[in-house]
């Protein structure tokens, strides 16, 4: 019943809330156990781990103890592939209050969020930083999964500046300076956002900078740069002045990556294609097909060097300067 998806969405808050999949980390345990551990009520529990687990979300043992599977694995807070920050984000009363004015944001064409809380989604998170700081959390956890896609994917340069244009936390610009240990980087984001940066965990702190900016006025000096998942929230003129700040900083013969989900064509299901819905909750921005990058792309004066695509949803597009 895709009409009653929505469930599915609130009984993962739900357990991600009361911790359900942390105290399954040592096997399986009995629903009055669990509703101990949670303060909750065993009866309405068991039929939301029964509920989860029909969806291959915890695993109902024949003794009738649930466990963890796969999927919910990766609801532990503890897990280094935890997704737990994710699910609240997206979860949360801001998504949930956008969604209920779909129709509103088709109607009149502007983000549902813009309407409901009167201001732009990250004005909104830099006015209240709790919920800014559980964003960013949120998307580190979702960029962790697809950074091994990323680097496994792509030869990154093995000496220069990597600048990662609005790199939130650093997560991915991480993974790259650990297997080019002859690379510097550049984290640029909002002074807020980059408090949380986990660059230190490098170990060598001459090999990177944090560095506060808005990449609507300029960005740092760099060799190459990265922008993932950046384009998709911002509208096509916004996009080219993001791009075009970067071709501006870029030293000679510098390299542009844009890492996003390319939408297929037609009927062909994709990740892509839901994101491009919580885009239009949101943000002014959208997912693109290639054929809607292109125009983009030569606005800006770069051009497509190559399309590669990972084991995750998203391509890697190589920019260069050149119509």
């Amino acid at each position: 019943m895709e009409a009653a998806g929505h469930m599915t969405a609130a009984a993962l808050r739900a357990v991600a809330l009361l911790g359900v999949a942390d105290h399954l980390a040592g096997g399986p345990r009995a629903v009055a156990e669990l509703a101990e551990l949670t303060g909750s009520n065993e009866l309405y529990l068991r039929r939301l781990l029964r509920f989860l687990a029909s969806r291959e979300i915890f695993r109902e043992e024949e003794d009738g103890r649930f466990g963890l599977t796969p999927y919910a694995e990766v609801l532990r807070g503890d897990s280094p592939k935890s997704i737990r920050a994710g699910v609240l984000t997206s979860t949360s009363e801001l998504w949930w209050q956008s969604a209920s004015d779909l129709v509103e944001a088709i109607r009149h064409g502007e983000p549902a969020f813009d309407r409901r809380y009167g201001q732009p989604f990250f004005g909104y998170l830099a006015e209240n930083p709790s919920v800014g700081t559980m964003f960013n959390e949120g998307m580190a956890t979702f960029a962790a999964g697809d950074t091994d896609a990323i680097t496994s994917s792509y030869d990154f340069p093995e000496s220069g500046v990597l600048v990662d244009v609005g790199g939130g936390l650093g997560g991915v610009l991480l993974a790259v300076l650990r297997t080019r240990p002859d690379l510097r980087g550049v984290l640029f984001d909002h002074e807020k956002v980059l408090a949380g940066n986990v660059l230190g965990q490098l170990g060598a702190d001459d090999r990177w900078a944090a560095v506060p900016g808005d990449f609507f006025e300029s960005v740092p000096a760099g060799d190459f740069y990265m922008l993932k998942n950046i384009l998709h929230d911002w509208n096509d003129d916004q996009c080219v002045r993001i791009l075009e700040n970067c071709l501006r900083a870029m030293r000679p013969g510098g390299k542009l990556l844009v890492i996003e989900a390319v939408l297929p064509p037609g009927n062909e299901p994709h990740l892509g294609k839901t994101m491009d819905m919580i885009m239009l909750l949101l943000l002014p921005g959208q997912e693109r097909t290639m054929a809607e990058f292109e125009p983009v792309f030569s606005r800006a004066g770069l051009r497509v060097n190559r399309v590669i695509t990972t084991a995750s949803p998203l391509a890697l597009i190589e920019l260069e300067a050149g119509s």
